[in-house]
This record gives C-alpha cells, sequence and structure tokens, in this order.
C-alpha cells in the first residue's frame, strides 16, 4: 500500500509531473475567509484549493462537519482534476491537521495514490521550494463515490461491544470538561481516552516517527483497527489520528465522523474528568459562564 506520507523533497522531484494533483487543504477556524486569501497570496505550484465548509462537508447533518454525500464529493473530486489514476498530495499549515480530511475521504473511497505533505507548506518553503500566486483549473477529474465505508455513527458509539477503544482527539482541556469552546456540552463520551491530535506532530509540524506514533496507541491499547473509533470536535482532526495509526503501521480504525458536536447534542451521557469513565456512567453537565469565541 503507497505511503500516507509525502516529502517536500519527494514533492519537489515530481511536482512538473502532468498527472499530479496538489491539494491546498488551509483552514482556519476563527476566520474561516482567511483560507482562500492565503492561498492567493501564495501557494504550492499546481496546487488547487480545497475548502473545508464548501467542498469536504455536507449543508447538514450530524455535527459541524458532517461528511458529505457521494454526489457532493463526486462534484468536489471532479472540480479538483482527481481520477483513480492521479498521484494526489494534500497540504495545509498546521501538520497536516486539517488536510488528513481529504486524504481519508479519498483513501476511503477507494483512491490508492493519496498523501499528505509532511510538514506542510512550511516544509516546501524550507526545501526551498517556491510559492505561486497563479490560479490553477486542471481538466475535470472524476472517480466512482459511494457510501462511507469506514465511518459510525452515533448510535454505533453508543453500542460498541466491550473492549473497543474510543480515542478523543481534541486537546486535554476539553476532553476534561474544564473549557468547552465551541459545543453546547463539556466532557467526552463515557469510556473514551484522551490522545489529543496536536501531539502526533514534532515542533516542526512533521508527524513523529512511526515507533514514537505506534507507543502513544499501545498506551491506550488501540492497537486492533477494527476495534477502535476516532472522534474530535466535529470528524476533521480526528483524521489526523487515523492518519498517524496508518503510519504506525497499527491500521486503519473507524471514524465518528459527527463526533462532539454531535454526541453533545444527543442527550446521551457525557464523562468529564482525567480518567475514562464505564459507559453506564451517571450523566455529568457543565454550564460555562465565559465561552471563547469560536465555532
Amino acid at each position: 500500500m503507497p505511503t500516507p506520507l509525502t516529502t517536500a523533497a519527494e514533492l519537489a522531484s515530481v511536482i512538473e509531473d502532468p498527472s499530479l494533483r496538489v491539494v491546498d487543504c488551509r483552514w482556519y477556524l476563527d476566520d474561516v475567509a482567511r483560507a482562500p486569501n492565503e492561498y492567493r497570496s501564495g501557494h504550492i505550484p499546481r496546487a488547487v484549493f480545497a475548502s473545508l465548509d464548501d467542498d469536504l462537508t455536507a449543508p447538514s447533518g450530524p455535527g459541524r462537519h458532517p461528511l458529505p454525500s457521494p454526489e457532493q464529493f463526486a462534484r468536489t473530486v471532479e472540480r479538483l482534476g482527481i481520477t483513480l489514476d492521479t498521484a494526489v498530495v494534500v497540504y495545509d499549515d498546521v501538520g497536516g491537521s486539517f488536510a488528513a480530511r481529504l486524504w481519508w475521504m479519498l483513501t476511503d473511497q477507494g483512491h490508492e495514490h493519496t498523501s499528505v505533505l509532511d510538514g506542510g507548506i512550511q516544509a516546501w518553503v524550507a526545501h526551498g521550494g517556491a510559492l505561486s500566486t497563479s490560479p490553477v483549473r486542471p481538466a475535470a477529474g472524476g472517480m466512482p463515490t459511494g457510501p462511507w465505508r469506514r465511518a459510525v455513527d452515533r448510535d454505533a458509539v453508543a453500542a460498541r461491544a466491550e473492549g473497543v477503544v474510543v480515542v478523543d482527539a481534541r486537546a486535554g482541556e476539553r476532553y476534561r470538561g474544564e473549557v468547552e469552546p465551541l459545543d453546547p456540552v463539556a466532557g467526552h463520551i463515557p469510556g473514551a481516552v484522551s490522545l489529543p491530535q496536536l501531539d502526533n506532530l514534532t515542533d516542526s509540524l512533521a508527524l513523529r516517527s512511526s515507533a514514537d506514533l505506534r507507543r502513544r496507541f499501545e498506551s491506550v491499547g488501540a492497537t486492533d483497527p477494527e476495534r477502535v473509533i476516532v472522534y474530535c470536535g466535529s470528524g476533521v482532526t480526528s483524521c489526523h489520528i487515523i492518519l498517524a495509526m496508518e503510519v504506525a503501521g497499527v491500521g486503519r480504525p473507524l471514524l465518528y465522523p459527527g463526533s462532539w458536536s454531535d454526541w453533545s447534542t444527543s442527550g446521551l451521557p457525557v464523562a468529564t474528568g482525567t480518567e475514562p469513565r464505564p459507559r453506564g456512567t451517571r450523566r455529568r453537565w457543565r454550564s460555562l459562564s465565559r465561552r471563547p469565541s469560536g465555532r
């Protein structure tokens, strides 16, 4: 199976290949209009821009960033110029935290030649790569799209079998219920373990070594991908955990796309604190008197 990561040097060696598609997936929670402006100000040559909100998210559904329908994703794939035969490299400026969403979507639909640029646009610049301000309009693409293969809904998470590891990819303070800047209830899914997604990355925003990553997942018992479910705030950065699990050689777990933004509005039990609580835990609600701005 092709590696899920591409280095800046590897990308530079094939950047002129006409069969290559490069996709800029930058996104900013506090300013959604910023990403297309950043793209216009400078992007990796031949990169086309994909909007998390418009291209990679359905207009409505469970959670803040529900997965698009097969029909919507087919239109996105067509506009990006992607076919099953094209190699695709996706990137952002936060170590793949958002680009991994498109990586997951394409590979889940059977695209076997998609990878994330390790270290993002910063690694490209550090390698000596130039940036372009020219708009990119690739020839129309197309590939078969259908139901999401490795996604589960809220009911499946709630009814999961004993021994299934649920991984919470959000920051530790959100997992513990100390703060909740986006959703109506603070805390985590009862029984979930905390593995903050940003801890997958080094200080230079490159992915940690496969050995380091594997130790992370082994520390919480996440070693059988068929018995692991990953969630975050809205099903975006959890894809980065899935990327890291593949790099670590663990394999691909299940994704709960609705994530906390879906669970926290469902009336299902919520746990707080540092340790995973049994699924039968009594619901503990916390109302925040002060909530940072954000989506």
